[in-house]
């Protein structure tokens, strides 16, 4: 009799008593992880089996047919590299200086060309023109242009009255012109990433300074300096790895000379390929990643810790 008086159940949901049934949040989740398979493919191919078959190689003495085990004597071998703390050394200092060089010019780069400034896209386009060019093929034009005699740098500065020399040949300064030449190439890219920094920045801030007063000094040091700090971390980071692991510019010019002076970690390990000594190399390459490694992790994290603060 109640269940006649409570009339019949109209609509669609469940019976009294009975719970609605829920999709399964793991099955419902599952579909995103599928969109990662082909990245994670890629990753695992070419990242993740060579870096497990290096330091496996490494321990060895491998030729393309066959391979011995050795443990850890191809490291004590590399270590006793007569010419090891030299490439260590200009390894530090080539990084030190192209990282440090591509931050200040960029950023000066990067306020200019966002500027009210005529003809600021062709020239956002001159400056971003040679990181397009290949490093071997800037190496080539670049050894030519410092050659002593006919190079093109040396005439130049004899037209003011300047007597050039072998930039290249000389141990004082082939390191250092090499440098020169790697921020040229690189400085671009780090100008467009502070342009994309600098534009990001609120109008409003700036508008707020000039409303108290201030000048483009004041608009730079308070405004665009501290918040373009994103963009400084990213061109830390990438430059100074990328100064870390530089071979192509300096083999293509000095070829770690004269004698081993402007040697750097990856061009020792590469000339120990070329002598046929493929463990000793392979060993090279990972204590290479091991101190890059060492130095950018530690360097992210305190500079990722600044960021937060500023």
């Amino acid at each position: 009799m109640t269940e006649q008086a409570a009339g019949p159940r109209t609509g669609p949901g469940p019976a009294r008593g009975q719970r609605r049934a829920r999709p399964n949040p793991r099955r419902r989740s599952a579909y995103p992880y599928t969109l990662y398979l082909p990245a994670a493919v890629v990753f695992v191919v070419i990242f993740l089996v060579p870096t497990v078959l290096a330091f496996y190689f490494a321990l060895t003495r491998w030729t393309l047919f066959d391979s011995e085990f050795v443990g850890l004597q191809n490291f004590r071998d590399f270590l006793d590299e007569q010419n090891l703390r030299i490439g260590f050394q200009n390894t530090i200092i080539y990084a030190v200086v192209t990282s440090g060089l591509k931050v200040v010019l960029g950023l000066l780069l990067g306020v200019l060309l966002t500027s009210r400034l005529r003809l600021r896209g062709f020239l956002r386009s001159v400056v971003f023109f040679p990181t397009l060019v290949s490093t071997v093929a800037v190496g080539i034009t670049f050894a030519m242009l410092l050659k002593p005699q006919t190079g093109l740098v040396n005439q130049a500065l004899a037209l003011v009255g300047v007597d050039g020399r072998d930039w290249l040949g000389d141990a004082t300064t082939a390191l250092l012109s090499v440098a020169l030449v790697d921020v040229w190439k690189g400085v671009g890219l780090a100008t467009v990433i502070y342009i994309a920094g600098i534009m990001s920045i609120p109008a409003e801030y700036y508008q707020a300074v000039a409303v108290d007063g201030g000048g483009a000094w004041h608009r730079f040091r308070h405004i665009t300096l501290p918040l373009s700090w994103p963009a400084t971390y990213s061109v830390i980071i990438l430059s100074f790895i990328g100064g870390l692991r530089s071979f192509d510019l300096i083999w293509t010019m000095t070829r770690g000379g004269p004698g081993f002076t402007s040697d750097t970690i990856a061009s020792i390990i590469y000339k120990q390929y070329q002598a046929g000594f493929f463990g000793l190399s392979t060993a090279g390459n990972v204590l290479l990643f091991l101190i890059v490694a060492a130095i950018a992790v530690p360097l992210s994290h305190f500079l990722g810790k600044r960021q937060v603060t500023t």
